[in-house]
């Protein structure tokens, strides 16, 4: 099932949005302000967002170009005025359509099908995984002998990352510009607190075959122990 974040501070607009998505079969999450829009994103995987431009906290243009930095999932900007400056500088900052208030819901809706119409069929590929492990990246979470496991979206992108080139050693400084990108303006220790829940999660049941791998001074690996059959 698709799934649409609708970030917009007017609560009436927004429960309009996801009636009309989730009968176009959409599981829809909804928000009421930009820091909310980036943390929802930061732990759930979307295929569409609806961002209001004037949200509290953090407004909807630098909600776009947040997101922008790290993911190129489809934005549809929603405004309650028109000026031709605020549409151009939604789509300079990466937004793929704009829509102004008032507007009808299925026009949005249409918007949103053409949009995702537009994008290219995801090619085919095997899930990453070692022995017992698979990832799955768009459902955020693990499958580890079979049980789910629920990642948030930078646990998912870290161990896909690892996954996808085993045994190769990551430097947090590379972990972190790669998957929060290069204006990120934390520090390593991020990287570290993510790793620790990671394995907190993956050592709930015993994986003889692999393992996270600190390497001291250096930065982390996916280490496989044992040949797989």
């Amino acid at each position: 099932m698709p799934a649409m974040l609708i970030a917009d501070d007017n609560e009436q607009i927004t429960r309009i949005l996801e009636k009309f998505a989730q009968k176009e079969g959409f599981a829809v999450d909804t928000v009421y302000d930009g820091r909310e829009a980036l943390q929802h994103f930061q732990q759930k995987s979307y295929d569409i967002l609806l961002l209001d431009v004037m949200m509290p906290g953090i407004d909807g243009f630098d909600v776009c170009r947040t997101i922008r930095r790290q993911s190129s999932v489809p934005i549809i900007m929603i405004t309650a005025r028109g000026e031709d400056y605020e549409r151009i500088m939604g789509l300079d900052i990466g937004a793929d359509d704009y829509i102004v208030k008032p507007f009808s819901a299925a026009e949005v809706m249409a918007r949103v099908r053409a949009i995702l119409r537009r994008l290219p069929a995801a090619p085919s590929r095997e899930l990453p995984g070692c022995a017992e492990l698979q990832l799955q990246p768009d459902a955020c979470q693990a499958l580890l002998a079979g049980q789910e496991i629920p990642l948030t979206k930078k646990e998912t992108d870290i161990l896909q990352l690892l996954l996808e080139n085993k045994g190769r050693v990551f430097s947090r400084d590379h972990l972190l510009n790669s998957l929060w990108g290069a204006d990120y303006d934390g520090d390593t220790r991020t990287i570290d607190s993510h790793i620790k829940r990671l394995r907190a999660k993956l050592d709930a049941m015993p994986h003889p075959q692999w393992q996270i791998k600190t390497i001291w001074g250096v930065g982390y690996s996916f280490e496989v122990l044992h040949h797989e059959a």
